[in-house]
């Protein structure tokens, strides 16, 4: 899940076809005016912290067109400060849950898609979570956050206004991930302090570096003789650490890394909207990636089961979500890869 994004509301509203959205969002296209602000900022953090955490990414946003966004499920937990104004979230993952606004939000591990709203204005800083790190800077097993978004108060309690606080302050991204930094390594410190806190299993850590290596390929009957398991025991404890069974989490890995894909792909192509193809065949001479060669490469059965699967976690077409999200924050590849 991620904030949203600044430009997608005019593209959603666009009465062309998404291959003209993606042509303007690929041109560089945005609102234009002194009073447009479109910050985005990515690091890595501090090295104590990697085990734990992904990537940083700060977004600021102001004088952009109203926006809807849909968060989608990732291998990572979400974490978001807001600087400014709230997180508005229409819908969740699980639909039970009524929409609602957070000044600092943290979310589990999920399989469908969460819809987030601006109207013109955002900023923050997102956190992505290795699941396996959970217990290490929350106190928590990722479990008991899966499909759920509540109040990162509820968790971390004042940190996150100390953060906000004095993020506020600070004059430029650099200097809010050093307080980032700062803040999470304090955590971290706390929970080991507190005493030894339960572990993942080996076999729950095992089994998750292996979906992670293979990108959500790995069958789960190898996992679990990898374990020494039955298949019922692993997806049992796998679901109490992780939030999601192995089967759903290799889904969701395969998914997470098929769109990632796409973006990049597209990316490297002729900047057109070109470069996206829905057919099937060889490679177009025009440098444009077809969705077949991505179903492929992401060990999809098909183009068909690749749309399916991208309809059933993102709630909509690939080239629907490209077109509608291609410069959203969270559509940006996270370039870490492993437990």
């Amino acid at each position: 899940m991620g904030p949203a994004a600044g430009s997608a509301a005019g593209r959603q509203s666009s009465a062309g076809p998404p291959a003209a959205a993606l042509a303007a969002a690929l041109a560089g296209d945005r609102v234009t005016g002194d009073r447009v602000v479109d910050e985005h900022s990515r690091r890595r953090p501090a090295g104590p912290l990697r085990p734990y955490i992904a990537c940083y990414t700060g977004y600021r946003q102001r004088g952009v067109p109203p926006a809807r966004h849909r968060g989608l499920p990732s291998p990572y937990l979400t974490l978001i400060f807001t600087l400014d104004e709230p997180m508005v979230l229409l819908a969740h993952p699980d639909p039970r849950q009524p929409p609602g606004d957070f000044g600092a939000l943290l979310g589990g591990l999920h399989s469908a898609p969460a819809l987030i709203t601006h109207d013109g204005a955002q900023s923050g800083i997102q956190v992505a979570l290795r699941p396996l790190g959970a217990r290490a800077l929350l106190g928590l097993p990722a479990g008991e956050l899966a499909s759920l978004d509540v109040p990162a108060e509820a968790v971390l309690g004042g940190a996150c206004a100390e953060l906000r606080g004095r993020a506020v302050a600070a004059p430029g991204w650099p200097e809010r991930f050093a307080i980032l930094d700062e803040i999470l390594l304090r955590l971290a410190a706390a929970c080991d302090l507190a005493g030894p806190a339960p572990q993942a299993a080996p076999e729950v850590g095992w089994a998750w570096r292996q979906l992670l290596a293979s990108g959500g390929t790995a069958r789960v009957t190898d996992l679990a003789a990898g374990t020494g398991w039955s298949s019922r025991h692993l997806a049992s404890r796998f679901r109490t650490e992780i939030g999601l069974t192995p089967k759903a989490a290799a889904r969701v890995i395969r998914f997470d890394r098929a769109r990632h894909l796409l973006v990049r792909h597209v990316r490297s192509a002729t900047g057109s909207a070109a470069g996206l193809e829905s057919g099937s065949g060889s490679a177009p001479p025009d440098g444009g990636y077809r969705l077949a060669d991505l179903a492929v490469a992401c060990g999809y059965f098909d183009q068909a089961h690749l749309a399916r699967e991208f309809r059933a976690l993102a709630g909509c077409p690939p080239s629907q979500w490209l077109a509608e999200e291609f410069r959203n924050v969270q559509a940006g590849a996270w370039e870490f890869e492993g437990a």
